[in-house]
Formats: structure tokens, C-alpha cells, sequence
């Protein structure tokens, strides 16, 4: 198996992260605490991959993913729509404290989201991401820069677990959890490495 590993970049701090809110498709821009922070990932990418230019970096089609590439000074080959977050649906833009509320027991990890993605339809389109990112690592890293469910959900696949178990893995703003093999089994080479 490879040496080689997969990096996942959160995006820098929104003001809706920062406040809790559930962003999927809209676009919010980092906060400058989010700029701060995506410049020194770049610091922290810069130990984590090894001095050698990737063999493939994926991004996120929203701003904030993408400015946090920008920022970090890593340089994108393609926008990939499967990298998007969990689509929150009818859950968009509110808390889970405002979720809750209305259905107290509701949880995104094996709820979903009315009008949204279910977790089977996440982890698909984890699975997808991860088998373009296998077939690339014998070529070197791969980079995938994203967001917080769709990440935690991305390491939990890595796994061969449920979606829903990713709930159990932390993933902060502009930190970078790295994937890979050990004697042929995957594995957490590092999870939520905050920016430095």
C-alpha cells in the first residue's frame, strides 16, 4: 500500500460556524479570524505533506473552502462539487439548540435533514471522494479541502465505518487530519492538527 497520504483541510471560521450554524450551500465568507487561521494551516500543511508537491488537491466549491486554499497557499487542480457539506436542507442557517426545540431528539449523524441528505447519501458520496483519492495515492498526497460533517464523515469511511460514527471525531476550523495506510490497513495518521 502507500506511503503517500490523504490531508483533509477544514475551511477557516465563518461567522456561522462560529456561531453554530448549519451552512451547507450558502455561501458565508471566512471571518478574519478565519483568514488568520487558513494562512497558518499553510504552516502546518507545509509539515504535515512532506515538502513534495501533491499529486492531486480537490476543493470544495464554496468560498470559504476555496479561500482557505488561497490562503493557505495551497494551489487547487479541481473544484469538486462531491466535496460540498452535508446538504442541511430545511436546516440551513439554524442551530441544533433551535433544532431542537421543534424535534428534541433530532441528530444529523442518523437523522439527516428534511429536504436534505440523509447519512447513506453522505457516506456514498464520501465513498466516491475516497475512491478517486485511493487511485491517486500511489502518484503522492492528495488533498482534499472541505468542510466539518463532510470531513468527520470523509474519516469515518476511511475506517470502513458508518457515517453516523464520524459524529465521534473532531474536526475544527482550518485544522488537517491526515489518512493513510498501515501495513495495508487504514488508518488516523493525524486528526484535527489545529493551524499553527
Amino acid at each position: 500500500m502507500s506511503e503517500h497520504s490523504i490531508l483533509l483541510l477544514r475551511h477557516g471560521q465563518t461567522e456561522w460556524s462560529a456561531t453554530g450554524k448549519h451552512t451547507s450551500h450558502t455561501d458565508v465568507p471566512l471571518t478574519g479570524v478565519g483568514e488568520r487561521q487558513a494562512h497558518a494551516a499553510g504552516r502546518t500543511y507545509a509539515v504535515l505533506h512532506g515538502g513534495t508537491a501533491p499529486a492531486l488537491v480537490l476543493c470544495s466549491p464554496r468560498v470559504r473552502a476555496q479561500d482557505t486554499a488561497r490562503l493557505a497557499g495551497i494551489d487547487v487542480d479541481e473544484t469538486c462539487d462531491e466535496l460540498a457539506e452535508w446538504d442541511y436542507g430545511e436546516y440551513e442557517g439554524i442551530t441544533t439548540e433551535q433544532i431542537h426545540r421543534n424535534v428534541p431528539d433530532w441528530t444529523l449523524w442518523t437523522d439527516g435533514a428534511p429536504n436534505g441528505e440523509t447519512p447513506a447519501q453522505v457516506a456514498a458520496r464520501a465513498d466516491r471522494v475516497l475512491e478517486r483519492a485511493r487511485k491517486t495515492l500511489t502518484d503522492g498526497d492528495v488533498v482534499l479541502i472541505g468542510h466539518g460533517h463532510f470531513s468527520r464523515v470523509l474519516i469515518a469511511r476511511w475506517l470502513g465505518l458508518d457515517a453516523a460514527l464520524g459524529e465521534g471525531f473532531r474536526v475544527d476550523p482550518a485544522s488537517i487530519s491526515a489518512l493513510g495506510y498501515d501495513r495495508g490497513a487504514p488508518q488516523i495518521r493525524h486528526l484535527n492538527v489545529p493551524p499553527t
